[in-house]
């Protein structure tokens, strides 16, 4: 039987355009239950299916997931080898599903490095999906704040930009989120208060939401009261409060 989703009112809510999400605690959630950390991880991408179907029920445009860092490769081999099985698989078996629901498929981070066969399936996905425009999904895969600012660095060197050339728009253009908003929500679960080297020029005004559940644990009703607290700030992006 098909559990019946409780219904949540967003009428007259301020829907943030863009919501990224650390998802944070696979792990533990895992390790409460007595079950290897990869339990906890194919969980997490399960869970992952339940987001995506709550951002479009909530008028969410775009969506960006923190899935693996740069500084995720120092983490045990098997455990990284494990999630690198766990993506081929997820592009394997969801990805026809993500077209069909009209999910369009951006990668932020750096390819280099990665085994060429899980770099062809990532490019086809990226092609596959371009057109589609019910949800952009960034994953931010192999992906690292301060490198992501260094390699802009390094492409304006290349390109000749002078100083008197740079702005914040220029810089931004540099980005892997090139031509997408700046996130207005950043979620991150487990209860953990880090950016964790996410988005940190993107998210400079971004609101942030820490959520005390493990990642497998954060569902539709976590997200909506996510987005409840949102509707509950005023955003000043550095100015004072209106009267």
């Amino acid at each position: 039987m098909t559990r019946q989703k409780k219904p949540l009112d967003i009428t007259g809510m301020r829907i943030p355009a863009h919501v990224a999400i650390i998802m944070d605690g696979n792990g533990r959630w895992a390790k409460q239950r007595g079950l290897p950390r990869q339990a906890g991880h194919r969980a997490g991408v399960e869970n992952l299916r339940r987001i995506i179907d709550a951002c479009v029920e909530f008028g969410i445009q775009i969506l960006t997931i923190y899935a693996f860092s740069t500084e995720n490769w120092g983490r045990p081999e098997s455990e990284v080898r494990g999630l690198m099985r766990i993506f081929r698989r997820v592009l394997d078996q969801e990805l026809g599903e993500l077209h069909a629901q009209g999910v369009c498929l951006h990668h932020l981070g750096d390819l280099g490095g990665i085994d060429p066969s899980l770099q062809k399936k990532v490019l086809h996905a990226l092609e596959l999906t371009k057109d589609n425009d019910r949800l952009i999904l960034n994953v931010a895969f192999n992906y690292g704040g301060r490198a992501e600012i260094i390699r802009a660095v390094q492409q304006m060197l290349a390109d000749g930009v002078s100083p008197g050339e740079l702005n914040e728009e220029l810089f931004s253009s540099y980005l892997f989120t090139s031509g997408l908003p700046d996130p207005d929500l950043v979620i991150r679960t487990s209860g953990e208060l880090r950016v964790s080297n996410f988005l940190i020029w993107q998210a400079a005004y971004a609101e942030f939401y820490a959520a005390p559940e493990y990642w497998p644990g954060f569902g539709r009703e976590e997200l909506y009261d996510a987005l409840v607290a949102y509707d509950q700030r005023e955003r000043r992006f550095g100015l004072l409060a209106e009267n």
